[in-house]
């Protein structure tokens, strides 16, 4: 088994701080993360950040909430173009796992059709629903292109080895899911939103808004246990834990 990981910076976003800190005052911008494992099985992406329309139509894409979101997202930033500078084309992602599908992290799915989509089925029926699409919570124009959905309701081992597991972390979402990826130098989680920071798990610091509290501090709880079992956790939006990731080409060690 050999399982290599390398994270992506595509783009930043700004939003009220409070969003991430509740009773936090101002504005915060946060990097955009998306990630690649290569293993010897195929590639898997987690998540996909953002959708390269938001450079013409922000208004349209993110609907009722497009004026609490400043977009910075470069040409050469969006999945595609890094993954290229890895000599990968979309065809070579064998599958895309979504945290969840908020605009920030399935915004490139459609680049990567022939993949399979693996998505926790309640984040997947919730997405469906028109009032969230009226809300500007979920737009099928960010997540829904890829044919092959499969829908998991736990944990899910996808090379069973037990080198790249999905596990549920809701409370951001009802079907919000982090990643297991078992490096050589040992255990690393991807936490996506259920962490949005280093102090989230430190100190329990919630967003404001939130959609399960308890869920979310259930699964807080959980990465806290994993951390004390000597896992790294890579927190979903921390724009100084950021700085200390090797980016690729380099890969996470």
């Amino acid at each position: 088994m050999s399982v290599k990981l390398f994270a992506f910076t595509c783009g930043h976003v700004t939003s009220a701080k409070d969003g991430f800190l509740a009773g936090e005052p101002g504005k915060f911008t946060v990097p955009v993360p998306a990630y690649l494992v290569m293993h010897d099985e195929g590639n898997v992406l987690f998540d996909t950040g953002l959708n390269i329309g938001l450079r013409q139509d922000k208004a349209r894409l993110l609907g009722a909430i497009a004026d609490n979101w400043e977009i910075d997202f470069p040409q050469g930033a969006e999945i595609a173009a890094h993954l290229a500078r890895l000599g990968l084309a979309p065809s070579d992602i064998r599958y895309v796992v979504n945290s969840h599908l908020h605009y920030d992290h399935c915004g490139g799915n459609a680049l990567f059709p022939k993949a399979t989509l693996v998505v926790h089925e309640k984040e997947w029926r919730a997405a469906q629903r028109p009032a969230m699409h009226a809300a500007g919570i979920y737009n099928p124009e960010d997540f829904d292109h890829i044919a092959a959905v499969r829908e998991i309701g736990g944990e899910l081992d996808l090379f069973a080895d037990g080198s790249v597991v999905a596990f549920p972390t809701p409370g951001h979402t009802p079907g919000h899911q982090s990643l297991r990826v078992a490096l050589e130098s040992g255990p690393v989680v991807l936490a996506a939103d259920c962490c949005y920071l280093k102090r989230t798990l430190d100190a329990l610091h919630l967003p404001k808004s939130v959609y399960n509290r308890d869920q979310m501090l259930a699964s807080l709880e959980l990465l806290r246990q994993m951390q004390s079992g000597g896992a790294r956790i890579f927190y979903g939006h921390d724009p100084d834990f950021w700085k200390t990731v090797p980016q690729a080409p380099s890969r996470v060690v």
